[in-house]
């Protein structure tokens, strides 16, 4: 099979649980609410991706149990697998393994924090992860990285990595380069996950791209929506 998986890392949003460094501003559970908007939307451009080329498109997700919940989120077509139990670093590997194993040439792996993710991203990511054994990586303007695609396993990338800190791209780099594995870079993005990169996204869809970005980014109708509207609520 030469088709390439496109998965959403992601945690199915349950209040209280979800999206905990967005609190404050948001409530606990508009913490949960937006999280589910940026799994929508995001979910949302990966099948227009996957509509017109060969790629799959999967929520790599956790708890379980959840699935009910997970798939009113998802369009038609997604399918579900399960993250196993560990730390980050083993949860993005053996979710490679997993989504290799199931027959695809390459996974690519991600961040569920990025509703406005472009498209041209995820086509650059895919077609750079068929061309042979190397490291796909799409920074973020937070120091990690938004998406990661790989067509083998390479355990090496994931360990020893700070997980949710600034570090995490940069030391993935240098994993890369001990084991002399090719690193191919596609356009960065951001993640939302606190304060100040909330504002970046209200600014974005105030017609306000954001500095770091040479491309506009995909339409987020529900994430859009959520803001506008909790926007109103403030004023009033």
């Amino acid at each position: 099979m030469s088709t390439v998986a496109l998965a959403i890392t992601c945690k199915t949003p349950i209040n209280g649980s979800s999206k905990t460094r967005l609190s404050p501003p948001l409530r606990p559970d508009e913490c949960a609410a937006i999280s589910a908007c940026f799994i929508r939307d995001l979910a949302k451009t990966i099948a227009a991706v996957t509509a017109a080329s060969d790629f799959r498109g999967y929520a790599l997700y956790t708890p379980r149990g959840t699935e009910a919940a997970l798939r009113q989120l998802l369009p038609e077509g997604f399918q579900l697998m399960p993250q196993v139990e560990g730390d980050f670093g083993e949860r993005l590997l053996h979710g490679t393994i997993d989504l290799l194993a199931a027959g695809h040439s390459g996974a690519i792996l991600i961040n569920s924090d990025s509703p406005t993710l472009p498209a041209s991203i995820l086509h650059q990511a895919a077609d750079a992860v068929r061309c042979g054994d190397n490291v796909v990586l799409s920074p973020a303007y937070d120091g990690g990285y938004t998406l990661i695609g790989l067509s083998k396993p390479h355990a090496r990338l994931f360990a020893e990595i700070p997980w949710s800190t600034s570090e995490v791209f940069r030391l993935t780099l240098e994993r890369a380069s001990e084991i002399a594995l090719p690193v191919v870079q596609v356009p960065g993005w951001y993640d939302v996950d606190d304060a100040a990169s909330l504002r970046i996204l209200e600014a974005e869809f105030a017609g306000e791209r954001p500095a770091f970005a040479a491309i506009a980014g995909a339409e987020a109708p529900a994430t859009l929506q959520f803001v506008r509207a909790r926007q109103a609520a403030t004023v009033t």
